[in-house]
């Protein structure tokens, strides 16, 4: 799955000098979809490993990690 199209962000707050950062990008509906999750709505990776695994999330497990992680 090419995930090089999509816009990738991450927070404000990380600035630029590197770090622990995550990056989440919000799927289009054309997107492909993982298999395992075809009802994904959102991914998030590793700013450091960009080619590295990613996790994806349907809009309501994306809701639980925001909440969980605040």
């Amino acid at each position: 799955m090419d995930l090089n199209d999509l816009t990738w962000r991450k927070s404000s707050l990380s600035g630029n000098n590197g770090g622990d950062c995550v990056e989440v990008a919000e799927l289009a509906p054309t997107t492909p979809r993982p298999t395992h999750k075809p009802d994904a709505t959102y991914a998030l990776r590793d700013s450091k490993n960009p080619i590295g695994p990613v996790l994806y999330f349907t809009p309501s497990e994306w809701q639980a990690f925001l909440r969980a992680s605040k």
